[in-house]
């Protein structure tokens, strides 16, 4: 089905329903959250899905799990997107929070030929085949270190969004525990408790991925490493390369994320 909304086609009796939408660039879905899981794969372009919990960058060729039910909102870059809504008993992946998973050669062309599938597809023959095989590749797929995410305590949700807006790689912790009023001991015991990792990690987590969205529209390495404060763009590279096992050339103007990387 092509550029069709699923709140037309939930009620259809097939496990799986397979849509291609195609988005201007800047297009931003509100928020909003489907009774089916989501596996929102991007060709082309890049994508930006935030829930409460956080925030994921999606370059292309790469896809997003979003759990059934969960509030969520979309911000696409110029993407054309293959979606499969799948019904809460046949979900291939057990985990209750969005992932970033790398998309493998195989599952990608699977998922360009499902949106030609027949909407009422017989199970038995080549078409549930097809969606039976998507499931197992879902399953399996790896993955990515691209989660920035939020912790609940107002005052470290308002620092974390501020980062956001204007990450910088020397940002200290006792910087924050300042602003919070405790001891940078106690920030850092409190950080690790409400997002699952150090404030270090976190830091640099979240200009990785940041840095990953702007590459992918075609900034160059040096300009964006700069911006975020590195000290040079080699020392940027350098932890780049770290955490995704890729220098940041590899992402720019759309190349996206080969199958390789995992987490």
């Amino acid at each position: 089905m092509h550029n069709v909304s699923i709140n037309l086609l939930d009620a259809t009796p097939r496990p799986v329903v397979a849509i291609r939408t195609d988005y201007p660039y800047g297009t931003q879905l509100a928020w909003h959250s489907h009774r089916r899981a989501q596996l929102l794969y991007g060709a082309p372009g890049v994508m930006k899905v935030s829930t409460e919990h956080g925030s994921w960058v999606v370059p292309q060729q790469s896809a997003v799990w979003i759990p059934a039910d969960m509030p969520h909102k979309v911000v696409m870059l110029g993407v054309s997107t293959r979606s499969l809504y799948i019904e809460p008993s046949a979900v291939p992946r057990n985990g209750e929070q969005c992932e970033v998973l790398a998309i493998p050669p195989l599952l990608r062309q699977l998922l360009l030929d499902a949106v030609d599938v027949p909407l009422e597809y017989a199970p038995s023959g080549r078409d549930g085949a097809l969606v039976g095989l998507m499931m197992h590749e879902i399953a399996r797929a790896p993955t990515l270190p691209l989660h920035i995410p939020f912790p609940r305590q107002p005052g470290l949700t308002k620092l974390c969004q501020a980062f956001l807006q204007q990450p910088n790689i020397h940002i200290h912790p006792a910087h924050w525990a300042q602003v919070l009023h405790i001891s940078e001991r106690t920030f850092s015991r409190q950080f690790r408790a409400e997002t699952g990792m150090s404030f270090l990690q976190w830091r640099q987590r979240a200009c990785v991925v940041l840095a990953l969205s702007r590459l992918a529209t075609g900034e160059p390495v040096t300009t964006v490493a700069l911006d975020m404060g590195y000290d040079s763009p080699a020392a940027f590279s350098t932890m780049f390369r770290k955490m995704l096992g890729q220098p940041p050339s590899t992402f720019g103007h759309l190349t996206g994320v080969v199958s390789n990387i995992s987490r």
